[in-house]
């Protein structure tokens, strides 16, 4: 479906009487030209219309479709038979080495050709968008996705078909090729396109299949290119968009080496992709350029030995597979929301390219002018039916998202607009979010949970070229019980950021972060966090789920909190910026174990630290003494060792000597808080694992904690 706002100008002739008026400049008797604007929102759906047989009904004018949104009937203005199945007929095959074939220049472009309304270029064609996402696909598969273009090409493309091809490469997404039927300028395109470009983004996990490349990793993107998920899915959403100025159909064939959503990837984001592509009326077509996988237990050759306990307990073994069938969960999710199909576990990727062409063949285009205008970003249900044939099987979208459109408000405007994005189903992702959530208990029922937001400096370090002082920064976000549905907390606040060069030029560099903390039971939990930049009016969005344990439940090891990584511990009173609420984060950080002493640890989020400078590792490990424990065993009298060790390419790179430390006595929990500082000057750039190890030798019992992290100079 498509959307169009147009601006009609009626001019009126009006015979003006009287006397002329001072200032103006014509004839007292002559006739005057009046302008009346009127905004109109036109949208477009493609219908498919089947009988009981399958077979596709013709003939059918706008008189014969009914059309309701939101239970509201609607006037169908345009009605279009677009027949594929007809007219189709298949191509002559092309030669595989073709020396006939002129070498095109890649020219990137950044907009499809729309369609004007005198040409009918698109009509009764089908749209196949061949989308590359380089930066997900390792040499190998990139060489697969490209052999299975130029195979579709020269031997399965029809009369009907246009073609476009777009790549992304971890910068944006490149228009390489217009839609268009010259199999000679496709070819050169393809055949153009190198391989090995753009790849190296690889999954941030966090299991026991962790693996080290000891590649380098750069900050040209400051920390947030190691959220590469996130980025693949807006360069998605902004190819969707793309295409939505097209009226027909369109199928984007996304190949691609799977997609992972992990726990630090923001849940906002592929549902903004998935409704962007729903209103542009794309249907994602995914292709696992691995083809049919046989996978060893442990990794093949592209990855280095996990190096860790779990090649030993299977638990290497479970985590890489459980991380390739979630690699396809992402793309089978986005080909289910959208109308298309994946192709997984094939090794001729062609036919995920064939599935997307056999599957637009004949439907109507179909246009109201919807008589609801209001840009409210409500979710509008379409409800499409024939008027005569009862028997008929219709196949469209059933609804969309509609516009929200953000004027320049005043102070309550702008407090209602954050409650309204708040509320919203369709998230607002311009801005860039990342969050990170940790849990400490407190007593026997209550954990405290702090919370930590990151966004990137050089989004809000534009106003200050646009001549401001200083930019506010307003934060919305409401926890949600899973369960019950009902909301657990809110926050509402906001921070002062003063804009002098110095600090505008700092910015460019380096993250704005904004903690907060709440009380919570243990349970699962849903968050969904927003933030504005006041200036520039952008709105970003972040929403994930979460699990708080129940840590009095734990028998087989030892409970310990989240374990938090850091390189900043900052004094209270010191801050680029300066928080609404003084009051309440005095109430915060008096129960946050983050501050102590006056400083306040402020957790990494991204896991990307600088080898000029120290990592501290923290967390709270709970020796709370059980009923039938020996009155001679104390807690007080039984401590617990601890050490930190870093792994590098397979091997031990550095460890940290082990600590004893006894529980609080006068700590019901037996609460025992460790703190690690780790030199890390030493070490060559690159990715290592964080590994925690806890060991009580009263019990016997034990608890490790390892995540990846990246080492920069």
């Amino acid at each position: 479906m498509r959307f169009l706002t147009g601006l009609f100008a009626v001019l009126i002739a009006a015979a003006a009487a009287g006397a002329q008026q001072i200032g103006q400049n014509k004839p007292a008797d002559a006739s005057q030209n009046f302008t009346l604007s009127v905004k109109v929102q036109l949208v477009i759906e493609a219908v498919v219309v089947k009988d009981k047989d399958g077979k596709p009904f013709e003939g059918l004018t706008a008189k014969d479709f009914a059309v309701t949104e939101d239970g509201v009937p609607q006037t169908v203005k345009i009605c279009e038979h677009q027949d594929l199945a007809e007219q189709a007929k298949p191509l002559p095959a092309s030669k595989p080495v073709d020396e006939n074939i002129k070498l095109y220049k890649q020219l990137t472009r950044t907009q499809i050709a729309p369609e004007s309304e005198e040409s009918e270029r698109y009509k009764n064609r089908r749209l196949l968008a061949l989308y590359f996402d380089m930066s997900a696909m390792n040499p190998a598969d990139q060489l697969r996705a490209l052999t299975a273009a130029q195979q579709f090409i020269r031997t399965q493309m029809t009369t009907v078909d246009l073609v476009s091809i777009l790549r992304y490469q971890g910068g944006s997404v490149d228009i390489l090729q217009d839609f268009t039927a010259d199999r000679k300028r496709l070819l050169s395109i393809v055949e153009t396109m190198i391989v090995g470009e753009g790849q190296g983004s690889a999954e941030t996990v966090d299991d026991a299949s962790s693996a080290d490349t000891g590649a380098a990793f750069g900050q040209d993107d400051s920390e947030f290119n190691v959220f590469n998920t996130d980025r693949q899915l807006s360069a998605l959403e902004t190819a969707a968009k793309m295409l939505g100025q097209l009226n027909e159909k369109k199928s984007l064939i996304y190949f691609a080496s799977g997609l992972r959503l992990n726990g630090i990837d923001n849940q906002a984001q592929l549902h903004a992709t998935v409704d962007a592509a729903i209103k542009a009326g794309v249907a994602f077509w995914p292709v696992d350029a691995r083809g049919l996988v046989a996978q060893a237990p442990l990794g093949d050759a592209t990855q280095g030995s996990p190096g860790n306990s779990g090649v030993y307990s299977g638990a290497a073994a479970l985590a890489n597979t459980s991380n390739f069938q979630q690699s396809q969960d992402t793309l089978y999710a986005l080909a289910g929301d959208t109308g298309g199909k994946a192709l997984f576990d094939n090794n001729d990727l062609t036919r995920g390219i064939v599935q997307a062409q056999d599957a637009i063949s004949d439907y109507y285009l179909l246009g109201y002018y919807a008589t609801n205008t209001a840009k409210n970003g409500h979710f509008r249900r379409v409800k499409i039916s024939l008027t005569q044939n009862l028997d008929a099987k219709l196949s469209y979208r059933e609804g969309y998202y509609a516009d929200k459109e953000f004027n320049r408000f005043t102070a309550v405007d702008k407090e209602r607009q954050l409650e309204d994005a708040l509320m919203l189903e369709d998230p607002i992702t311009e801005l860039s979010i990342a969050m990170e959530i940790d849990h400490f208990q407190l007593n026997r029922a209550e954990y405290f949970v702090p919370i930590v937001v990151k966004i990137p400096g050089r989004e809000l370090a534009l106003a200050k070229r646009g001549g401001a002082e200083h930019t506010l920064i307003d934060f919305v976000g409401e926890i949600k019980d899973l369960i019950g549905g009902s909301t657990v907390t809110n926050v509402r606040d906001n921070v002062n950021i003063k804009l002098s060069d110095a600090t505008a030029a700092e910015l460019a560099h380096r993250p704005i972060e904004y903690d907060t903390g709440f009380t919570l039971l243990p349970g699962k939990y849903m968050i969904k966090f927003l933030a504005r930049d006041d200036e520039t009016g952008r709105i970003g969005t972040y929403e994930t789920t979460f699990t708080i344990p129940n840590l009095n439940k734990e028998e087989r090891r030892i409970p310990i909190s989240s374990v938090v990584l850091s390189s900043q511990r900052v004094e209270m009173n010191q801050a680029l910026y300066d928080a609404a609420k003084a009051k309440d984060r005095l109430k915060e950080d008096s129960v946050n174990p983050l501050v102590q002493d006056g400083r306040k640890l402020i957790p990494s989020v991204t896991r990307v630290f600088s080898t000029a400078r120290e990592v501290y590792v923290y967390v709270q490990a709970y020796k709370q003494p059980s009923s039938d424990e020996p009155q001679a065993s104390k807690p007080a009298s039984q401590p617990l060792f601890a050490f930190v060790t870093l792994y590098h390419e397979g091997k031990q790179a550095f460890e940290t000597p082990p600590t004893a430390i006894v529980p609080n006595p006068t700590s019901r929990l037996g609460t025992m808080p460790l703190s690690f500082n780790l030199g890390v000057n030493g070490l060559p750039p690159g990715e290592y694992d964080c590994q925690v190890t806890i060991l009580d030798p009263a019990t016997k019992k034990a608890n490790f904690w390892r995540a990846p992290i990246l080492l920069v100079p």
